[in-house]
C-alpha cells in the first residue's frame, strides 16, 4: 500500500507491506522506531517473542507525548509489567499491528505531536512459518 501525505513536515512512512516500510525512496526490513521530531533508531527485535521489557524501557527514554506499537502483522500486546516505566513518565502506548501503526504514525505526526512508532518488522520467513 502506497500513503501520501498532502504536507508533511515530519518523517512520513511512504508505504507498507509484509516485512517492510517506506520511509521516503528507503525501503526499510528491520524493527525501527521513528519519530516525528526525526529520531529513527534501530530496535534489536526480529519477532513480537524477541521483546522484552528493555525494549519498553528504551521508548520510555525517548519521552514521546505517545508510542505507538506495531506489533507485526497481527495484534499482540506486550506483558503490563513490561510498560511500568511509560507509566511512570506518563507516556502514552497505543498497540496494533504495524501497518496500522504506520497509518496511525502519519495522522498523529501530520497534526505536530510529538508520536513515535516503534515498528516491528518480521521476517518473511518468520511470517510464512506461522500462516501470516
Amino acid at each position: 500500500m502506497k500513503l501520501q501525505p498532502d504536507k508533511f513536515d515530519a518523517p512520513s512512512i511512504s508505504g507498507h507491506g509484509p516485512g517492510w516500510i517506506g520511509l521516503g525512496p528507503e525501503r526499510i526490513t528491520s524493527s525501527v522506531i521513528l519519530g516525528s521530531r526525526g529520531e529513527r533508531i534501530d530496535w534489536p527485535c526480529a519477532r513480537f517473542e524477541d521483546l522484552t521489557a528493555a525494549h519498553f524501557e528504551t521508548l520510555a527514554g525517548l519521552d514521546a507525548e505517545l508510542i505507538i506499537f506495531g506489533s507485526g502483522m497481527r495484534n499482540r500486546f506486550p506483558p503490563t509489567a513490561w510498560l511500568r516505566p511509560l507509566i511512570a513518565r506518563q507516556i502514552g502506548l497505543e498497540t496494533m499491528d504495524t501497518a496500522a501503526a504506520c497509518r496511525t504514525y502519519n495522522i498523529l505526526a501530520g497534526e505536530g505531536r510529538h508520536v513515535l512508532a516503534a515498528l516491528l518488522l518480521e521476517p518473511l520467513t518468520d511470517m510464512r512459518a506461522s500462516g501470516g
